[in-house]
């Protein structure tokens, strides 16, 4: 049998040998990233059939009965999926329209930035939320928007609204959300901007300078132009999440009242699978069908992106 060689007259064990060892530093700092995505991340997908099957502890996984699409479809025509998806998609469009371009805009005003102690003053106040925990800043929400909330009385002294606890109001529930999502979130999301924007050519905007432009011409025709790479990838990342809004932050805040607006499908897989109904197949098929719709979109939106720009994620 005739052994492969490429090029080069090696053959693959001699160039996996050769590679090892002008790399192998490289990879033993990747191993434990590969490790972690093997135990965490593919390790855990076997579990995937049990969508398809009417899983009993008792019985084990492949013991169960197989039931195919049952779970799926009585997800798709039950009560709830109209509202539960109607929610994802509102609470996610509104977090892509809104909450996106925050740190964006953050990091093109913090360019322009010259005096050094207030711009590290205006990055470490906008940074700080990000590291609060999740349950103390829900619990600071809360406090906050409640009928004695400093936010709520703030509304009705300026605005002339009734006092009320505003988290027990479906109509303001996704207000509420979106608008905290961006003050946890817009210091931290600026980092990958800044750091994109420190990365511009200077001469591009000495060149520019030299054209006659001002400030904001600079911005507009050198430095969003360097950063909009980087910018098309992390909204087709952004865009394949679409229909993953997370359960933790949504569990904290909402309540009976406001199911109609603030349901969604992470927070309907949590009651089910992990509440008190214990339906755990029938949540890992809302699960998947949650996954399988946001792969459809991202692979979508990835295509629309290298047809008419020279950016995709693959």
């Amino acid at each position: 049998m005739e052994i492969s060689r490429n090029k080069s007259g090696r053959t693959f064990p001699e160039r996996l040998k050769r590679e090892w060892t002008r790399n192998y530093m490289l990879y033993i700092m990747a191993f434990p990233v590969i490790l972690y995505f093997l135990l965490f991340h593919y390790g855990p997908m076997y579990g995937v059939v049990m969508a398809f099957k009417d899983y009993r502890v008792g019985q084990g996984l492949w013991a169960s009965e197989w039931v195919g699409l049952k779970h799926f479809s009585s997800f798709i025509n039950g009560p709830y999926f109209f509202r539960t998806v109607r929610n994802t998609l509102a609470i996610s469009s509104l977090s892509i329209l809104f909450g996106f371009p925050a740190p964006i805009i953050l990091a093109l005003l913090l360019n322009e930035v010259k005096f050094m102690p207030f711009k590290r003053t205006v990055q470490t106040i906008t940074y700080l939320p990000h590291f609060i925990s999740m349950v103390v800043m829900c619990g600071v929400i809360i406090d906050f928007f409640s009928r004695s909330g400093v936010i709520t009385q703030l509304l009705h002294r300026l605005l002339g609204l009734k006092a009320r606890n505003l988290l027990l109001q479906p109509e303001l529930f996704r207000t509420i959300y979106i608008s905290t999502d961006i003050w946890q979130g817009i210091g931290w999301g600026s980092i990958v901007y800044i750091s994109a924007i420190t990365a511009i050519d200077t001469e591009q905007y000495e060149a520019a300078v030299l054209d006659g432009a001002n400030r904001f011409q600079q911005m507009l025709h050198v430095t969003l132009p360097g950063i909009l790479p980087t910018v098309v990838t992390l909204f087709l990342m952004r865009i394949g999440r679409i229909m993953s809004v997370g359960y933790e932050k949504i569990i904290l805040l909402y309540n009976p009242n406001t199911y109609e607006t603030a349901d969604v499908i992470s927070s309907f897989v949590y009651r089910y699978g992990l509440g008190s109904s214990h339906d755990y197949s029938f949540a890992a098929a809302v699960g998947l069908f949650s996954s399988l719709i946001n792969l459809i979109i991202l692979v979508s939106a990835n295509l629309i992106s290298r047809k008419i720009s020279e950016t995709s994620l693959f």
